[in-house]
């Protein structure tokens, strides 16, 4: 497929993030002594970054456990169309969950929130709370989404049991490629079982994010070195169910936003144009729903 098909797909990018270090009260993430990402990640900044790369959209998601700061993303997103969609940060056991996510849904940017095992947070312990569980039914309800991060071999079967008890949910794996199962034994069983099942429930999205690692101070170029991993996930979820994510300015730790998306583009176009289409954008607005805020941005016939 040449470049210049490629570029033709459009590509809704589902996992960013933004803050600016520069508010009077700070930011939880990243930290100050963060050289690389101490510094404003904004959509302008965004956009001027993906010019010419084919990103008409972007889905940010939190990085922040502030509760004002679902208000503060939406009040940024508002003003660029690029964001097409926010993941925001609510905890569904708290006794004000029901009027908060009644707030911030009014506010059709708002597609959902993300829970999992950040902010000293354990959704495995969480599952075994009614109130918890009547939390993540309100969001099934409104038709909101659940994204979890970070994968372990707990989140992931936290995650079959989350689909138990809320089937009707959707629920979004971020960051998948980057997590390193066990490679042989009990462990192994358990981990294959489990993404077996999720494999199973057409509910479960997985983004296809934080596919380059470091390996020894050197992050492999080679398409080769991850196709493995991916394979299995793709072979696992299918075409229909994985989206792109790039997890900027995070990935800037890494390597480039064009050479990341270089080599998810170089993968996923290998399973044709079609299946390309999907993962660039069809699925994104299967899993979120987001709205379309400008004519460069793709709509299901």
């Amino acid at each position: 497929m040449s470049a210049q098909t490629s570029s033709s797909i459009p590509i809704i990018d589902t996992h960013i993030h933004l803050f600016d270090p520069r508010r009077p009260q700070g930011i939880p993430w990243p930290p100050k002594d963060d050289p690389v990402l101490y510094r404003p990640a904004l959509p302008e900044r965004y956009r001027k970054l993906t010019e010419g790369l084919g990103v008409v959209g972007a889905i940010e998601v939190e990085c922040s456990p502030w509760l004002e700061d679902n208000q503060w993303v939406l009040d940024v997103a508002a003003k660029d169309p690029i964001i097409v969609g926010t993941v925001g940060d609510l905890e569904p056991g708290k006794p004000d969950f029901h009027k908060q996510l009644e707030r911030f849904h009014r506010n059709p940017l708002f597609r959902g929130i993300r829970y999992g095992n950040l902010w000293g947070r354990n959704l495995s312990e969480e599952l075994a709370k009614p109130k918890f569980i009547s939390g993540l039914k309100a969001l099934a309800e409104a038709d909101l989404e659940l994204d979890t991060a970070n994968p372990d071999m707990e989140l992931l079967a936290a995650v079959v049991r989350l689909t138990d008890l809320v089937p009707n949910l959707r629920v979004v794996i971020d960051h998948l490629p980057q997590f390193n199962p066990p490679p042989r034994g009990r462990a192994r069983a358990e981990y294959e079982a489990n993404l077996r099942e999720l494999g199973k429930r057409p509910q479960v999205y997985v983004k296809i994010s934080e596919v380059l690692r470091r390996i020894n101070d050197r992050v492999p170029q080679d398409l080769d070195f991850y196709r493995p991993r991916l394979d299995e996930i793709w072979d696992t979820f299918g075409e229909n169910r994985l989206m792109y994510g790039s997890d900027w300015p995070n990935s800037d730790h890494i390597e480039t936003y064009p050479q990341e998306l270089t080599l998810v583009r170089e993968y996923v176009l290998g399973k044709g144009r079609a299946a390309a289409e999907k993962v660039f954008w069809k699925n994104s607005i299967a899993a979120y729903r987001w709205i379309r805020r400008d004519i460069s941005q793709p709509q299901l016939a």
